[in-house]
């Protein structure tokens, strides 16, 4: 009985859902940063730092890189750009988590080799109360207002400008600080002489957040999901900021277009105008004014422990930095051209 043909095999058809590309390198360092939960500004740090890596060493691919890259790239910030200390770790750290986290190398003996910069201890710039309070009185409105939180409160530029409004405790005269450095909350002092412009600037702020609801706008950025699962908070007006921009902005991560706090660089340019229109000569930053927060509670009295508190310092030693302003004129001692 003779055999039958096979039937003929009728070619598959190309698929038209072909696989997709892996993501990018820089893509990849930006999902495992946003999975550690790390600041959006630690993001872009991270990520211009791998870029300059990667450009340095003529678009080699970081896999195909080690140590020896490493450390030319580390040797190249500090001899011929002249980083500081701090910068050059800063780097260091943002690549060790590339090799970490995104490229799994935690096996490589090297990485714990990679050596770091020797931190620089220096003495923070500290305006005496005369200064502090001839700047405070250059400035105006917000900017005022935020500025004399700074010093009055001890705050972090950007912990000031993310002030919730329910985070503002008025008879307590307190402000909780949610999310600062580390992730950590704090409580701290609310100056008294802080309550009626903190109270008149509530009010301007809630009269914009009900021009937004008005206009079906009105939502804020919550974090940790809470949007998703309070879907009502994030238009609710305890959450909104104390300092709110006058203009909408589109949120990088998500792409939404929203009302965000206040901008730290236009509170940094209006301290710095004000300094100089005081006629202070001293380098003057919102953050000079945290350390004159601490320098003069230390002078006034209050025990190192309650100021460290205040401040959100982890170790007591980070606070001590602040108790050279306690001898006084080159420590305390008496020169003997004084003598003559």
């Amino acid at each position: 009985m003779p055999v039958p043909d096979p039937e003929p095999v009728t070619p598959a058809e190309p698929s038209t859902t072909s696989l997709a590309p892996p993501p990018r390198l820089l893509d990849q360092l930006r999902e495992r940063i946003r999975v550690r939960h790390y600041a959006l500004r630690t993001e872009r740090i991270y990520v211009g730092w791998v870029r300059r890596y990667i450009l340095f060493h003529g678009k080699r691919h970081p896999r195909d890189m080690g140590a020896l890259e490493i450390e030319a790239f580390l040797s190249h910030l500090a001899v011929e750009r002249g980083v500081s200390s701090a910068t050059q770790n800063q780097a260091k750290a943002a690549l060790l988590f590339l090799y970490k986290e995104v490229l799994g190398a935690f096996d490589l003996p090297w990485l714990t080799e990679v050596v770091a910069a020797k931190a620089s201890r220096r003495l923070p710039v500290v305006l005496t109360q005369r200064e502090a309070r001839e700047l405070l009185m250059q400035l105006h409105g917000a900017h005022w207002l935020a500025a004399s939180l700074l010093y009055g409160s001890g705050l972090r530029l950007l912990e000031c400008l993310r002030l919730r409004v329910k985070d503002v405790e008025f008879e307590r005269r307190e402000l909780i600080v949610r999310q600062g450095k580390g992730s950590k909350d704090r409580v701290t002092v609310l100056p008294e002489n802080l309550l009626l412009p903190l109270r008149s600037q509530l009010a301007q702020a809630r009269a914009l957040h009900e021009r937004d609801l008005a206009a079906g706008r009105g939502a804020v950025w919550l974090p940790d999901a809470l949007a998703v699962k309070f879907p009502r908070a994030a238009r609710a007006w305890g959450w909104q900021w104390v300092f709110p921009s006058r203009s909408l902005s589109v949120d990088p991560r998500g792409g939404t277009e929203r009302r965000h706090h206040l901008a730290e660089q236009g509170l940094q340019r209006a301290v710095s105008l004000a300094a100089r229109r005081a006629g202070i000569d001293k380098p003057c930053s919102p953050h000079v004014l945290r350390h004159s927060f601490a320098t003069h509670m230390l002078q006034a009295g209050y025990d190192i422990r309650t100021v460290q508190e205040l401040l959100g310092h982890v170790d007591v030693k980070t606070t001590m930095i602040y108790t050279h302003v306690l001898n006084r004129g080159g420590r305390g001692v008496l020169s003997p051209l004084d003598a003559l």
